[in-house]
């Protein structure tokens, strides 16, 4: 193993001595604020197909139920993680139910986020959310004319792309993975997959286009939005790495207190990838450990700091540890790797850096 470099197993080893035994066990308390957001979502759906209501009620409904949308995607995580519930019928039910909106089935998403993304973070080859190198940009002409596009309208197009990504991504996923599974299980995966675009599609004809644009797809795309600002600050300013080492590949953000209870602390993400298995309830005491510990390597900062270094940084790989702007030839350091949030300044590719 590069020495620089340590599994999330070893970090879990050195942090779980200094955890209370309750923190290794499911919280199906947790439920409770998923069924609040449940009947926030239903409520608001039907006072938007009963009562004929203003354009900004009815967006105001929207922004509500979107956000209820997010905050149950962050739920469902953490039950197909098996920190809710123990039982697997019982996991695998809850976190249909919870990911419904965002129109991914349970078995899907712990093959691909458990068992793929979990193992192999920021692994160039086997994380299926690592962005792409420069390597294979160059293997992919459609791409390269998008990267020929001025800097500011690729940032801008990639932010906007925000409000469709995850389900765009959750839906090449499963093209990529359903072979992949037994064949006795594919059925149920399809199943699982096509039962939430039927549902919310066949809905068009029960309310109408109108009523379906602000109960479905206005609350769709601003939970895209949530979900996806919280995933693209997870990793996407750290380095591609050798070994699966969690403070050298995660980003944990900071964001109002409030905000944590209300997404079931999904910012805490470098704690997480240490403790997939582990309710995020406790993860701010985690959280504390790990800076006591290694301080120098843990990475933190606001949220509103991480987007605005997406937005000044460009989405593309050299040789690991840099991101490269491939029209204008500029490389960005990454985190640890000489990204500094607060003054970020590229520098011109040279010969040193092919090396």
């Amino acid at each position: 193993m590069n020495k620089e470099f340590h599994s999330f197993g070893w970090y879990a080893s050195k942090v779980s001595p200094h955890l209370p035994k309750k923190a290794f066990k499911p919280v199906p308390g947790r439920l409770l604020g998923g069924l609040a957001y449940l009947i926030i979502s239903i409520t608001g759906m039907f006072v938007i197909g009963i009562y004929d209501l203003p354009f900004l009620a009815n967006i105001a409904i929207s922004f509500v139920i979107g956000t209820s949308f997010a905050a149950m995607g962050f739920l469902g995580h953490e039950i197909l993680h098996g920190t809710v519930v123990k039982k697997a019928k019982l996991r695998n039910l809850l976190g249909a139910v919870f990911f419904f909106p965002l129109l991914t089935g349970p078995l899907l998403w712990r093959k691909w986020h458990n068992m793929t993304h979990h193992v192999h973070t920021q692994n160039e080859e086997k994380d299926p959310d690592t962005w792409l190198s420069k390597e294979d940009l160059d293997k992919k002409p459609a791409m390269k004319i998008i990267y020929r596009l001025p800097f500011s309208v690729r940032a801008f197009l990639e932010f906007f792309a925000l409000c469709f990504t995850f389900t765009l991504h959750s839906t090449k996923i499963f093209f990529a993975y359903i072979k992949e599974f037994k064949p006795e299980k594919r059925g149920v995966v399809w199943i699982q997959f096509l039962l939430p675009w039927v549902a919310w599609l066949g809905l068009i004809f029960f309310i109408g286009i109108i009523n379906w644009l602000f109960i479905f797809l206005i609350p769709h795309l601003i939970a895209n939005a949530i979900v996806m600002g919280y995933i693209s600050t997870n990793h996407r300013l750290n380095p591609l790495v050798p070994v699966n080492d969690p403070l050298a590949n995660t980003l944990s953000v900071t964001v109002p207190r409030w905000i944590d209870i209300l997404h079931f602390n999904f910012s805490y993400h470098t704690e997480h990838h240490i403790f997939p298995s582990m309710s995020s309830k406790y993860y701010p005491l985690v959280k504390e450990l790990i800076k006591d510990s290694w301080p120098s390597r843990y990475h933190e900062m606001p949220m509103s700091s991480a987007l605005k270094a997406l937005w000044k940084t460009p989405r593309v790989y050299y040789n690991g540890k840099d991101l490269i702007d491939p029209q204008a030839q500029l490389l960005y350091g990454s985190l640890g790797n000489g990204l500094n949030p607060e003054a970020i300044e590229p520098r011109p590719l040279n010969n040193s850096d092919t090396n």
